[in-house]
């Protein structure tokens, strides 16, 4: 199970994320970003090389497709709340791309 973050590794994992488009939830301890992509193809086979990472760090998003656009958002339902498995899966994805 993950642990959460002290204030300090959340400042620390979270600004570079928020540097590069993804936003904090209001009303919930998440991170969110949208992804968009070229066309349906390109956006499907993003969710599937993410989708290999999740399963490999048991670590699943909530995700949203339509046609080119994928909504993400990012919480550790163990802690109702970010751990650096969230941070770690945000980077995988924004590296991905």
């Amino acid at each position: 199970m993950s642990e959460s973050l002290s204030n300090e590794a959340r400042s620390l994992l979270l600004a570079p994320l928020l540097k590069n488009g993804w936003k904090e939830v209001e009303g919930r301890d998440a991170i969110a970003k949208t992804y968009e992509f070229a066309n349906f193809v390109d956006a499907f086979g993003w969710m599937t090389r993410v989708a290999l990472w999740a399963e490999k760090w048991n670590h699943h998003p909530e995700w949203y497709n339509v046609y080119r656009t994928v909504e993400v958002v990012l919480i550790t339902h163990d802690l109702d709340g970010i751990s650096a498995l969230d941070a770690k899966l945000a980077r995988k994805m924004d590296g991905l791309v």
